[in-house]
């Protein structure tokens, strides 16, 4: 079974099972890149193409059975609905192509500063990431560490001693809930906290796009995760092909350049 699969916004293969699936273990192709084979109605993404029951359709002409694309046909896949066009029909945006009917929806991306999906992000790396986040640490950090220092030392003027400081856990508690409301009302409305405006960087879904209020309050909580044992959460974004993090895999986001 012959498949095809959009690489920088270009149709690519064929490629038979085998050699799919060892593309998406290399991080080649993703859960949400676009593949074609014989029988499929449409371009869909990888992720719901391995695993949805396909219906038998016309073979579009740029995908013969067992036989890749020519340069005559002169086609490519539009990184905004999926569907293969005549490039004379196209516009052209770095790597990738856009047909007239997305145009207008492209051009109000463009004008909005949104990213494209083929291939259009730029993806942060491990230490900026890191240094927008110790920006982070230092806007909320600094002034809750003169409260609980100086909290401490209340404490220890007038406590007994082993009896238990419920002020100094309160104002740990609200460390936490004011780094909570922090992040998720930044996250949620302008797509960046502080440190990664800072930085220059913005969390966007798969397809470029802005995270609401919905997704950012998830990925906040499945940071947490990213801090368990030793933060392997976040050191895996040094590895990972799209620079992801454990809570960028489990929300489906993304960090990039703006």
């Amino acid at each position: 079974m012959n498949w095809y699969y959009v690489d920088a916004g270009q149709q690519a293969g064929p490629v038979d099972d085998a050699q799919l699936e060892e593309l998406a273990r290399g991080g080649k192709v993703q859960d949400d890149t676009l593949v074609w084979r014989e029988g499929m109605e449409n371009w869909q993404p990888y992720g719901q193409a391995k695993s949805s029951d396909l219906r038998p359709a016309a073979t579009p002409a740029t995908a013969q059975t067992g036989s890749a694309p020519t340069e005559t046909t002169r086609e490519a896949v539009c990184v905004e609905c999926g569907r293969i066009f005549n490039l004379d029909d196209m516009i052209r945006h770095g790597e990738g192509y856009v047909c007239a009917n997305c145009k207008p929806v492209f051009l109000q991306k463009l004008k909005e500063g949104a990213k494209l999906s083929g291939g259009g992000l730029s993806y942060a790396g491990f230490w900026i990431r890191f240094a927008a986040k110790f920006v982070d640490g230092l806007i909320l950090g600094v002034p809750f560490m003169m409260v609980f220092l100086f909290v401490g030392f209340r404490a220890s003027q007038s406590s007994t001693p082993g009896e238990p400081d419920f002020l100094a856990l309160a104002v740990q508690l609200g460390f936490y809930v004011i780094n909570m409301c922090y992040t998720i009302f930044f996250l949620g409305k302008f797509g960046a906290t502080p440190g990664k405006m800072v930085c220059k960087l913005h969390v966007v879904t798969a397809q470029g796009d802005k995270i609401g209020y919905g997704r950012a309050t998830g990925r906040f909580f499945a940071e947490i995760l990213s801090g368990m044992v030793c933060y392997i959460g976040y050191i895996i974004a040094a590895f990972d092909s799209q620079k992801r993090s454990l809570h960028d895999h489990i929300c489906s986001t993304r960090v990039v350049y703006k």
